[in-house]
């Protein structure tokens, strides 16, 4: 079982107040997350958390990442706005298949521009000039393993560059003038291991020997990106990010520290660790159905989480009116879009669920309000903060029709 943050009794008051659909999130679990992640790399000097913004782009979130001394991570020229009128000022800025203007942009308010490609260098120099700071996004290709478990496939994916162009990278933008440089890499997506960022971080820590010997320059700093990951299901022992900063530690004394590399900065980019477990959706039983299958109709839908889907994504669901019931049944839940794989379970035992109950989707807090749509012209629905001191917060209303048409109005339809 998983354990909502908040009990029956305090929902009951928020639903009463706020209609469901909505994403409610946990300001306490933020801080402690950033904190424990902070506390677990306190041993590196110049360690930073760059919070992938396109994990959760809402302001109030982002704002409490900052008060806990954490920088940010983009992707776009709406994320680098958002931030930038924020006042952050450690932005990393990770994209691919980018806009002229975005780079202009993102040099503009000072963000450390991550280039994706090789190709990208001369045309970064074209249209924005090169910073004096710098970062190469490396794709070492073949499968990303662990031991005999294969985790994932950097070969087939389309971010990043290969060794050779890395290093040849490397030579011209030292040779353009460039100062500072750094490394990115992300192998493998929502691991649930403590082992993931240790092996990372020691083969990136190599690389780095090698690209000082090959090249003649001295990184300043490595980014080991995301990839940690949460425990969807509730049987998953969840990472301890304690050991895993203590990997990395390890790691890094062994290749770098003897070296004479021991300044060496260490980045991350955790959008889903730091906010997923932080998250839920809350929703309620409109309707339910029998044919082939027992249906629970609820009102959110793909719209407000789209994980499912998409990937067939797992999110544990609790029925807030009956979490524990003795008498179970198997149900597809599902929301009300014109799509199939509109459900957020297929086949699942649950306690009974009666119409009007409360369901909370946990392990929302990322890559859930902000994979948002409008399918069938629904609307985008609103977040909400529980504070620490126990009240709530509206963080983001909900969308009216007004929303919807105003990109329409004036036109002749």
């Amino acid at each position: 079982m998983k354990t909502p943050f908040i009990s029956k009794e305090a929902l009951d008051n928020i639903t009463a107040e706020y209609p469901t659909p909505f994403h409610l999130y946990d300001e306490k679990g933020i801080r402690e997350k950033a904190r424990a992640l902070n506390q677990a790399f306190s041993w590196n000097k110049g360690f930073k958390e760059y919070f992938a913004v396109k994990a959760t782009p809402t302001p109030a979130i982002l704002k409490i990442l900052q008060e806990e001394n954490c920088g940010v991570d983009c992707a776009t020229e709406v994320e680098l706005l958002m931030s930038h009128k924020m006042g952050f000022t450690d932005i990393m800025f990770s994209s691919n298949d980018t806009p002229a203007q975005e780079y202009v942009y993102a040099k503009e308010v000072g963000a450390t521009i991550n280039l994706d490609a090789y190709e990208d260098i001369a045309f970064l120099k074209e249209v924005a000039g090169l910073p004096e700071t710098i970062s190469l996004r490396y794709n070492p290709g073949g499968v990303f393993a662990l031991g005999t478990d294969i985790m994932d496939h950097p070969e087939e994916s389309k971010f990043g560059m290969t060794k050779d162009q890395l290093l040849q990278g490397f030579k011209e933008l030292k040779e353009a003038g460039v100062k500072e440089f750094g490394i990115h890499s992300f192998l493998a997506s929502n691991t649930v291991t403590n082992d993931y960022y240790p092996v990372l971080a020691r083969q990136l820590f190599e690389l780095a020997l090698e690209i000082r010997e090959k090249t003649g320059v001295t990184l300043s700093f490595i980014n080991l990106s995301g990839g940690i990951g949460v425990n969807y299901y509730p049987d998953q022992e969840p990472n301890d990010i304690a050991l895993i900063g203590e990997g990395v530690r390890k790691a890094y004394e062994e290749v770098l520290t003897p070296a004479g590399m021991g300044d060496v900065k260490i980045f991350t980019e955790l959008g889903r660790f730091m906010l997923a477990p932080h998250g839920l959706l809350v929703t309620k039983v409109l309707h339910r159905k029998e044919t082939y299958r027992k249906y629970v109709g609820v009102d959110a839908s793909a719209v407000n989480l789209l994980r499912p889907a998409m990937y067939g994504s797992y999110h544990h669901i609790t029925n807030m009116d009956n979490p524990n019931g003795n008498e179970k049944e198997v149900v597809d839940v599902v929301g009300g879009l014109c799509e199939n794989n509109d459900k957020f379970a297929v086949q699942r035992e649950l306690p009974l669920t009666k119409i009007g109950d409360t369901l909370v989707i946990h392990d929302a807090g990322a890559h859930g309000f902000s994979m948002g749509y409008q399918y069938n012209a629904k609307l985008r629905s609103a977040e909400l903060l529980y504070q620490e001191d126990g009240t709530i917060r509206l963080i983001r209303r909900a969308e009216t029709p007004s929303d919807y048409f105003a990109t329409v109005e004036g036109f002749d339809f």
